[in-house]
């Protein structure tokens, strides 16, 4: 993506410079780095990870890219996250020996805060293909060369790995150079997924903008309900802080209940408003999300709710900083009023810093793992509003429900749950998904993953024992015993568990029953 949108003119080291908007954004954030036009500060790490499953594949990916650029100016690097520069490829050993003058050179780090506005580090930034030419560059330095950047994403997170960076001569050929580095950037996750044993890709964020009701975006916030008191004492420190006109920002996983916590925090104080919740869409969405949701914080009843602010491009951050500036409730009334906003994020440090200084209370939520108490009073309230009346669990599902880690947390649990009601209006073991009985670390092939739930639903039937399940699968007790080590398999109060799946028991009173119903 270019750099779209208005452009305006930003004085700088006594040259007037015709900016776009995301660039006049990373020339503001270089100054406040401390940066200046004449001064650059690459960090050298004297290291670069080479055995990292981004350097395998982008190293790869370049030596080809190198093949079909050969004898042309341009030089190809693979950084890692934090601006790294992990290797660098070229064919033009005039542009190396400049690059090695300016430090954009493996083991340094380029990112905004080290060399100021550069491809790779507003690509990092904005999360987002990124152009910058010569003179837009912030460090006087720079302004020789053009530079194209793209993120890199990890296929299995979708967070950014990454970038490839192609950097040349200013006086070449510019959006060719960009359309290559998105090229190269979707080449080198496509060959990490192939070389990550085949796990789905992640997409990429739609973006949304929707109204939380009284039951909640994850089903979560029925302040009646009883709950865990790790939850009580988030959504107690919520509503006070918001009843003294704080402005609140809730860290912790995704699907933890973050944005339920803030809507059920406000119900009390304002059952009548109106809640949304805006969830950045990719990076090139980002100007037309914000151009739907923003004009509804200058009304009275309404509060927005800006999920994931850890995902929004630098531009994007610091413009939503000067709108919250603006439209924040100070206290010259008697009475504090509640914030039209409030934040979300995986973490305290992963806010964005321009949006740091807004917040005055922060309230960490704890994962569902961390709140087993939590599990089945949300799974028999998911599978009351998903079936319209009462769905009874058996013990041996509550014990399934309740020993399970859920890594998506309440997100997890209502889809799970979701699944096993539509099956039946008693849900026992045999109805609940592979996923809630296996706890394997390994990535699995698709092919692994059909052989891990087949065992699972024989498990799972009722009264039957190993040997019969050995049998119907047609593989010897001991191999059952190993696969289901392997793929971390746990039937809950039925013998077969990680701990013990290591062999079969020794001597003919080791039938074991497995069944999925308590007698």
């Amino acid at each position: 993506m270019d750099n779209a949108h208005t452009d305006v003119s930003l004085a700088a080291g006594g040259e007037a410079v015709a900016l776009p908007v995301r660039l006049r954004a990373s020339w503001r954030r270089s100054e406040t780095y401390g940066l200046t036009p004449e001064e650059m500060r690459p960090v050298f790490t004297g290291s670069v990870d080479t055995g990292s499953l981004l350097y395998e594949c982008g190293h790869e990916v370049l030596k080809g890219l190198r093949a079909t650029l050969a004898n042309e100016p341009v030089s190809m690097m693979i950084t890692d996250h934090e601006g790294l520069v992990l290797c660098r490829l070229s064919d033009d050993a005039s542009i190396d020996r400049s690059l090695d003058r300016v430090h954009l050179a493996p083991g340094f780090y380029f990112a905004e805060s080290n060399a100021g506005t550069n491809g790779l580090g507003l690509a990092l930034a904005d999360r987002a293909p990124s152009l910058v030419r010569a003179e837009e560059h912030f460090c006087a330095g720079l302004r020789g060369y053009t530079c194209a950047a793209a993120p890199v994403l990890d296929p299995v997170t979708g967070q950014v790995a990454g970038t490839v960076n192609l950097t040349t001569w200013s006086d070449s050929s510019s959006q060719l150079l960009l359309a290559l580095a998105q090229a190269t950037a979707g080449s080198t996750t496509a060959l990490m997924l192939a070389r990550g044993s085949g796990r789905r890709v992640r997409p990429l964020p739609r973006g949304e903008v929707f109204r939380v009701y009284a039951d909640g975006t994850e089903g979560y916030d029925d302040a009646e309900r009883p709950l865990s008191a790790a939850w009580r004492q988030c959504l107690g420190t919520a509503r006070a802080a918001l009843a003294e006109g704080r402005v609140v920002a809730v860290v912790g996983e995704p699907g933890a209940g973050r944005t339920a916590l803030v809507s059920a925090a406000r119900r009390p104080a304002a059952p009548r408003e109106r809640v949304l919740s805006a969830r950045p869409p990719a990076p090139d969405d980002i100007r037309a999300w914000l151009t739907l949701w923003t004009p509804e914080l200058a009304k009275d009843d309404t509060c927005v709710i800006v999920s994931r602010v850890d995902t929004l491009p630098a531009w994007a951050a610091a413009e939503l900083a000067g709108l919250f500036a603006r439209v924040r409730r100070t206290g010259e009334d008697a009475r504090p009023r509640m914030q039209p906003f409030a934040l979300t994020a995986s973490d305290w440090s992963a806010i964005p810093p321009e949006l740091t200084p807004l917040v005055d209370t922060v309230i960490e939520v704890p994962p569902l793992r961390n709140r087993p108490d939590d599990v089945m009073p949300l799974a028999r309230h998911f599978a009351r509003r998903h079936r319209g009346h009462e769905v009874t669990f058996t013990p041996a599902a509550v014990r399934a429900l309740t020993s399970y880690e859920w890594p998506e947390n309440v997100r997890q649990l209502r889809r799970v749950v979701r699944a096993a009601a539509s099956r039946a209006d008693l849900v026992d073991a045999r109805h609940l998904p592979a996923e809630v009985f296996t706890g394997a670390r390994c990535r699995l092939s698709r092919l692994q993953e059909l052989e891990r739930d087949e065992i699972v639903r024989c498990l799972t039937e009722p009264g039957t024992t190993m040997a019969e399940v050995a049998e119907r699968l047609g593989m010897s007790r001991a191999t059952l015993y190993r696969k289901t080590a392997r793929y971390g398999i746990d039937v809950p109060g039925r013998g077969v568990s990680r701990a013990r799946a290591h062999g079969p028991p020794d001597g003919p009173a080791a039938v074991e029953r497995v069944s999925g119903v308590d007698s």
